[in-house]
């Protein structure tokens, strides 16, 4: 997929419908997937599957560019992020997408991604265009199968965290950034006995790995945006 002539934020975001349109960017996964639990860990046969959203949203958000030039990628073209709470049970303090559970009251994937997102940041979601979502994905530590929303902020509004019990920080990352090569590492967590690697971007400081970055990882492939890392760069999970 190509953006035309020079990197341009329309470019970007024909870049992104049309990998909404081709999907997959990866394997559909079954629920299924959550009979092998993950290394180290038991089975938790007793907890059902939990389907949850997680908007991954796209635009100009603000003016200040990319440090990063890229032949690919527009330097205001920026990633919604935030950052969880240290006291959750699941994945605390790290970097995720503004999502959670699909509640009986919601339409569908589309709209539980955007309510959360509105009650996590208070963003307006009129004035994000939804563009399509991405093949579920198991998270095993938790049982929740997530279905990625792919969105498009044709008019930004104000965020900020609105409930530090679940959000402590929301930010904006120049994707520019994020696919410098020096700023992506593998992480590693050893548990039990048991290693999992995975890849990490280096967001000005703050490390984005596991469930996020292998979403960002995989559609930055995909999309064509991404270029060459030295994947041999390692970094302990901050567990």
């Amino acid at each position: 997929m190509t953006a035309g002539p020079g990197p341009s934020a329309a470019g970007a975001l024909a870049d992104l419908l049309a990998l909404c349109a081709e999907r997959p960017v990866w394997e559909p996964h079954p629920e299924r997937a959550f009979d092998d639990p993950p290394p180290g860990r038991a089975a938790p046969h007793a907890r059902p599957v939990r389907r949850s959203a997680v908007l991954v949203l796209f635009g100009v958000l603000d003016d200040a560019a990319a440090r990063t030039d890229h032949p690919a990628v527009a330097a205001d073209l920026d990633v919604l992020l935030t950052r969880r709470s240290p006291t959750l049970s699941h994945h605390p303090g790290q970097v995720s997408f503004p999502g959670g559970g699909i509640d009986p009251a919601d339409a569908g994937p589309e709209a539980a991604a955007l309510r959360e997102a509105q009650e996590e940041t208070g963003l307006d979601p009129s004035g994000v265009r939804v563009l399509g979502t991405l093949p579920p994905l198991p998270v095993t530590v938790s049982r929740n199968l997530v279905t990625p929303v792919v969105g498009w902020w044709d008019r930004p509004s104000a965020v900020a965290a609105t409930d530090p019990a679940e959000t402590v920080d929301v930010f904006r990352v120049p994707v520019a950034d994020l696919v410098d090569p020096g700023r992506r590492v593998t992480t590693v967590l050893r548990h039990a006995g048991h290693e999992w690697r995975g890849p990490a971007f280096d967001a000005d400081g703050v490390l984005v790995w596991g469930f996020t970055a292998f979403i960002l990882d995989r559609l930055l492939d995909s999309v064509g945006w991404a270029v060459p890392w030295d994947a041999t760069r390692t970094v302990p999970a901050p567990v």
